[in-house]
């Protein structure tokens, strides 16, 4: 579990950082690639631990959490970008 949360928090951190510095319109665009991150974090991590056994149940921990905090976050983001795109 001390390989898991780290990539849970930097999913949060990546999700605020979208929601802060990117504009509205390009939220969903910008979500995928704080999954990427999350990927690549998850594997350098897993890198780094020296115990085998239970690496697909780490890696599987890690992702199946930041798509979870992902999914929340593109349902709180997804309106707003869409609400910001529409031309009245």
């Amino acid at each position: 579990m001390r390989s898991v949360v780290p990539v849970w928090i930097l999913t949060i951190i990546g999700v605020v950082a979208v929601g802060v510095f990117v504009s509205a319109p390009s939220y969903l665009v910008f979500l995928p690639v704080v999954l990427g991150a999350a990927l690549v974090v998850t594997f350098g991590i897993q890198l780094i631990v020296p115990v085998r056994k239970g690496f697909v149940n780490r890696v599987s921990a890690s992702l199946g959490g930041a798509v979870l905090i992902l999914a929340l976050a593109t349902v709180v983001l997804g309106p707003l970008a869409f609400a910001a795109s529409a031309r009245i």
